[in-house]
């Protein structure tokens, strides 16, 4: 019955797409971009698939998890050479990036209708289907299996407050999860909560989580003269640290920037780069104003973009607020402003200290890893819990959570003003890192004898 009401709840929304798909936004492009996945992934395969290869088709549903499928692709591809790739994504932020995975193919996925499902299985013929982390679509893993296609799940993750443990959640699902032909789980507590959600054992396996192997190699990717690293770079050198806040959205904004200001008040000196989650023009606008409003008067502050335009890195006017409050050290910048995209896991490894935004707002904490990774302590707020890396951080000490602003100032002020106590944190935070390498290597060989067993089953 429930199989019967997502399709029919499909059948409803798939018309009504073409209306919403003209509106702006995140929403648009999404369902533009879906909308128009079976003609794109058809028009490929009708030019470029090569009957004669294996073909695999990793899906994740954004950045996040992109990055720990393309930690696995990778490895896919220099192994197998000669094996065909597909990559989709469910969430238009990937767009862009994913046009720079060394893949055959990266599109929208289809809406998950036995029709378009169906469709693009039917023009991409792959032997292997492959899903990151929870992206695990229902109607497209009926239509795979019923084809005979292997289907697998890589840096598999099912946190216990997770929606798809619900009891009509997991009724829906437990299907699709039981057609899985190889779970590669990020840890034993979740390969346990995977069996429950349908997956049979013996197909399950605990490889780890590619993030942290994506993340490490992302960052030793990035050279030391790279444009976004020097522009945050001051000569002669400013000895302040810096504070960088990443993937932020308005409510972890309203809870930072009192804790900064509080902070500066308790001998704590520092400079503070903001990469919002959105950066869309009016986003900006607006985090800009709440910037000059809500810190010190006198502050320097610039966009990322100008600083990295050549010829062009005038800052933009300082505040003018009432006085008061002890201003910003003078210097090239106080705050700038991220307004740049792509680019936020390099920042992080200008700082020493990283507030990772999510946990103050409902869509959860952001990812907590790319900070470690740079060897630098990570502070966020109170919704973590469906985060494995936040947990394991905090549990390390390479990390603080804090419910309300004045915890916010309490622990940045430690870690600003005790530099003993700021490179413990640091070392633990890399170390949760150094301990979860491996997981790319081990999920890849999961995929590639997932395939092989595919194109030569044993009687």
């Amino acid at each position: 019955m429930l199989a019967f009401l997502y399709r029919l709840a499909w059948r409803v929304a798939r018309p009504l797409s073409a209306p919403l798909s003209r509106a702006g936004g995140k929403l648009g492009r999404a369902l533009r971009g879906r909308r128009g996945a079976v003609p794109a992934l058809a028009a490929w395969a009708a030019q470029g698939r090569d009957s004669r290869a294996p073909l695999v088709w990793f899906h994740a549903a954004s950045v996040g998890e992109g990055r720990q499928a393309e930690a696995v692709l990778v490895r896919v591809r220099a192994a197998r050479p000669g094996w065909q790739i597909a990559f989709t994504y469910a969430s238009p932020s990937a767009a862009a990036w994913a046009a720079t995975l060394p893949v055959d193919v990266a599109g929208y996925i289809p809406f998950d209708t036995p029709r378009d499902t169906g469709r693009a299985l039917a023009a991409l013929r792959p032997t292997a289907l492959v899903f990151s982390a929870t992206d695990v679509w229902p109607e497209l893993v009926r239509q795979a299996a019923a084809r005979r296609i292997a289907l697998g799940l890589i840096s598999a993750l099912l946190p216990p407050t997770s929606s798809r443990r619900g009891a009509v959640a997991a009724r829906l699902l437990s299907p699709a999860y039981a057609a899985l032909d190889r779970v590669g789980a990020a840890d034993d507590s979740d390969a346990l909560r995977l069996a429950g959600l349908g997956v049979a054992r013996a197909r399950l396996v605990v490889t780890g989580d590619t993030r942290h192997d994506a993340a490490r190699e992302r960052l030793a990717a990035v050279p030391a003269d790279a444009p976004q690293l020097r522009a945050l770079r001051r000569e002669p050198p400013d000895p302040r640290p810096i504070v960088v806040a990443g993937s932020t959205w308005p409510d972890d904004e309203r809870a930072l920037l009192p804790a900064l200001v509080a902070a500066r008040r308790r001998g704590a000196c520092f400079r503070l780069v903001i990469a919002p989650h959105e950066p869309t023009p009016a986003h900006l606008a607006s985090l800009e104003r709440r910037l000059r409003h809500g810190l010190e008067p006198g502050i320097t502050l610039v966009r990322l973009s100008s600083l990295l335009a050549p010829g062009d890195r005038e800052p933009l006017p300082p505040a003018t607020l009432p006085s008061g409050n002890q201003p910003f050290a003078s210097g090239n910048w106080d705050v700038v402003l991220v307004d740049v995209v792509g680019v936020l896991a390099e920042l992080y490894a200008t700082a020493s200290l990283a507030f990772v935004g999510g946990g103050f707002h409902g869509k959860g904490l952001h990812s907590v890893i790319e900070p470690a990774a740079a060897g630098v302590p990570v502070l966020f707020g109170p919704a973590w819990r469906n985060s494995r890396d936040a947990g394991l951080l905090l549990e390390a000490g390479g990390a603080v959570t804090a419910n309300d602003p004045a915890a916010l100032c309490t622990a940045v002020v430690h870690w600003l003003t005790d530099e003993t106590a700021r490179a413990s944190a640091a070392q633990a935070a890399r170390a949760v890192v150094e301990r979860g390498r491996g997981a790319a290597d081990r999920s890849a060989q999961l995929v590639i004898e997932l395939v092989e067993r595919s194109l030569h089953p044993t009687p």
